[in-house]
């Protein structure tokens, strides 16, 4: 039977999420990384957007350009296709940087998962998607459901290159603490992983539940397992949280995401978007009623 490191490697073969040949060479004739672009904030695409008028004019192809149909389960398109379209059709998606820790305490694994997100406040609920079934789990998913608990860092720029080296293909039992150089801070007070000192927040987590899905490419076996993970602490630091301890400085943050194949994306910019009141500001049934004829200022 195969192990986890050799399952990894074949899989990234058939993948191919690298598009290059020499990914170093091509690295090297791009810009370097701009240390100097700060966060900040800019007014949205159309501030003169009213309801009713659709889409804004940045993308002059909207109304234009056909779309194709994609059946992902047609026999002859294998589910490797519908793997790398997703992961870049579903960007960014944030990152779960998993620390956990098997149940005898003898072997600790640390690994990013971008199959991840918040589902809940009350309370914290988070998913995190493993792509194997449990009888073929690799170290975090063994760990997770063995042990219970993880520990959930979010990445920021600051560490991203140690971060994504440990998704490297290691056996079980070497740790990618010591692959990545991190520091694991052995403090957290609800579970036994360690949180990683250099992430500006984590969460200490309890598995809630976890499935397994079936896959539709070979039937009877497993392919997906989704874990639900409760938040029972949380862990920020000190410079980026505000004084009421509910929002995070996203200038410190500087969180990345994962974009499709190898890419990673930053936040350097943002804009604000109130939530709409439907009497205040659309004006009630009245404006939608106008909306529907097309003359909203009658």
């Amino acid at each position: 039977m195969a192990t986890a490191a050799e399952t990894t490697a074949k899989l990234e073969a058939e993948f191919k999420r690298n598009p290059h040949g020499n990914f170093k060479e091509v690295e090297a004739s791009r810009p370097l990384f701009d240390r100097s672009a700060e966060f900040h904030w800019t007014q949205t695409v159309q501030p003169e957007w009213t309801y009713g008028s659709g889409g804004n004019d940045s993308d002059p192809a909207a109304k234009t350009a056909k779309h194709v149909s994609i059946d992902p389960f047609d026999p002859a398109r294998p589910a490797r296709l519908n793997y790398k379209l997703l992961i870049g059709a579903v960007v960014p998606r944030p990152i779960a940087f998993l620390s956990t820790v098997s149940k005898d305490g003898t072997s600790t694994n640390l690994a990013p998962f971008s199959f991840f997100n918040m589902m809940g406040h009350d309370p914290p609920i988070f998913v995190v998607g493993f792509a194997s079934s449990v009888a073929a789990a690799k170290d975090s998913l063994r760990n997770l459901i063995e042990s219970g608990e993880c520990v959930i860092n979010i990445i920021s720029e600051g560490y991203v290159e140690a971060a994504n080296s440990t998704s490297v293909n290691a056996p079980y039992g070497v740790s990618e603490w010591d692959v990545s150089g991190l520091t694991p801070v052995h403090d957290c007070q609800e579970v036994k992983a360690a949180r990683v000192k250099e992430a500006i927040f984590s969460i200490e987590g309890k598995l809630d539940s976890y499935r397994e899905i079936e896959s539709r490419s070979k039937p009877g076996s497993k392919s997906t397992t989704i874990a639900t993970i409760e938040g029972v602490r949380f862990w920020a630091r000190e410079d980026a949280i505000n004084a009421d301890r509910d929002m995070l400085d996203p200038k410190v943050l500087r969180p990345v995401g994962r974009l499709g194949g190898v890419s990673y994306g930053r936040t350097t910019q943002a804009f604000e978007l109130l939530r709409p009141d439907f009497e205040k500001d659309l004006g009630g049934k009245e404006a939608v009623e106008k909306l529907k004829t097309g003359n909203p200022a009658n």
